[in-house]
């Protein structure tokens, strides 16, 4: 198949690492492999892809511009696939199946970090955020101490 042997044989060596790790650790949704074992060069994959976007929920009450008062989280990673029908983000922001719980998180520490007030899901918190920081650092912060207990 190959006129240099090297070249087959250290493919094969490459094929056969790659499928002993996706056998140990198979990314999530994905199976793959050889598909006959005594033919490493030719393959099959299986790719199951969810096209509907997580939501995200506080459980706690969570007083943010970015939180609805029911506790959703309202980040554009978040959003449905697809072209923004307002035109406020791009669809390259919004859900897609290749997102990681890893990143999901990631926003949401940055949205903690820095509340959007310009697209905000609670109204009463985009303007206390914007017109009184220290009444809204107090309301969060009573509402941290109410969730531990204090």
């Amino acid at each position: 198949m190959y006129p240099n042997r090297s070249i087959g044989s250290t493919a094969l060596k490459r094929l056969m690492t790659e499928y002993r790790e996706l056998i140990l650790n198979a990314p999530e949704g994905i199976t793959a492999g050889p598909i006959d074992e005594n033919n490493f060069f030719v393959w099959e994959a299986l790719i199951a892809l969810s096209i509907e976007s997580p939501t995200m929920r506080f459980t706690c009450d969570f007083f943010h511009p970015n939180v609805y008062p029911n506790g959703t989280v309202c980040i554009s990673i978040l959003h449905p696939p697809g072209d923004d029908p307002n035109m406020y983000e791009s669809s390259s922001e919004r859900w897609s199946p290749v997102q990681s719980v890893e990143k999901i998180l990631l926003s949401v520490v940055s949205m903690l970090a820095e509340p959007n007030d310009e697209s905000g899901a609670n109204v009463d918190a985009c303007k206390i955020w914007r017109t009184d920081r220290n009444r809204y650092d107090e309301i969060v912060r009573q509402n941290a101490l109410k969730t531990l207990g204090l």
